[in-house]
């Protein structure tokens, strides 16, 4: 297997503990927590293994900017904030919203950490202006390196891949793994690494905003070019992909009813902090298949908590949440 260049910052292995108030509060199968919120740099999260592999290949690049995009609260664009501040590099990055008048959480961070911030109206303009802002850093001479959307580009999605050897080293072998799904690199990683490493179980994505249509096109194709890195192509499929759509109808972003529950349920059975956009609405749906017999009571299932928690802060959601 080839080794691809790759930076050790991350807070590597993650924990994995038992949450027997949960599921004893569900009356469901064994349930685990994969503690990726506990990842290290600047509030942790999965974004940080991906930043690992994309930092390293902007430094071989020679670049001295990073740029990217999400969300006014995008948690990805935060924790590339802190890597760009870590290790050297200027940070732009497109965000789609307004301006807030008090900047909290995630938008916080991201101007200590030094980011320059372009607001976009309309999510549609979004790419059109990262567009603009890479080519004119480009044009300035700051040789930017483009950190995708999520971090989900074959050498991002290569994270998740070693995050199943990373795993199994630890000798947890749950029947189900489950954890949100959105731009899916950490997907394609997860099934990547389920093939290249063994993995017995099943891996089921909880949709935060896209269709199950576009997951089992995407996902597999993203798998398929990450395993080109590694080696050998491996060719992915959609039926090599399991997710659900049926909890993010309501919206990206949309705070509804299941994600308070779970949010409360995991900070009250377990002192566990989830956060509104991501975490909390793959809890729901982890805990909906639950009250649905989707899991035997003998499995073991385990959430594979993502981070993003200072979105808890957020102006928008922490009124709703206590």
């Amino acid at each position: 297997m080839t080794e691809p260049p790759r930076l050790n910052f991350a807070h590597l292995p993650t924990p994995v503990e038992e949450m027997p108030r949960l599921s004893a509060a569900l009356g469901g199968p064994r349930l685990l927590v994969k503690r990726d919120d506990q990842t290290g740099l600047a509030f942790g999260g999965n974004k940080t293994r991906k930043l690992e592999f994309l930092v390293a290949e902007a430094q071989e690049q020679g670049a001295g900017m990073l740029v990217s995009a999400g969300a006014v609260q995008s948690n990805h664009c935060r924790q590339t904030a802190a890597a760009a501040a870590r290790f050297g590099f200027e940070c732009a990055l497109v965000l789609t919203g307004s301006p807030p008048e008090r900047p909290s959480a995630n938008i916080l961070l991201d101007r200590l950490f030094g980011a320059q911030i372009v607001f976009v109206e309309d999510r549609a303009d979004r790419e059109r202006v990262l567009r603009e802002t890479f080519e004119r850093a480009a044009g300035d001479g700051k040789q930017p390196y483009l950190v995708p959307y999520g971090g989900s580009s074959p050498t991002g999605a290569l994270a998740y891949a070693f995050a199943v050897q990373e795993l199994m080293a630890q000798n947890v072998r749950p029947d189900w793994i489950v954890f949100g799904t959105s731009s899916g690199g950490t997907h394609a990683g997860l099934v990547l690494g389920q093939r290249i490493f063994g993995y017995p179980g099943k891996i089921l994505g909880v949709s935060i905003d896209e269709s199950e249509a576009w997951l089992k096109a995407h996902v597999p194709a993203l798998a398929s070019e990450a395993s080109e890195k590694l080696g050998e192509r491996i060719n992915f499929a959609p039926e090599d992909v399991q997710a659900t759509d049926e909890y993010c109808r309501a919206g990206y972003g949309v705070f509804g009813e299941g994600e308070k529950e779970a949010i409360r349920l995991f900070a009250q059975a377990e002192g566990l902090l989830l956060d509104p956009v991501y975490t909390g609405r793959a809890a729901a749906g982890m805990i909906a298949l639950i009250r649905k017999g989707f899991f035997s009571r003998g499995e073991t299932v385990l959430f594979w908590h993502t981070g993003g928690t200072p979105a808890l802060f957020a102006d928008r959601y922490a009124g709703s949440v206590a």
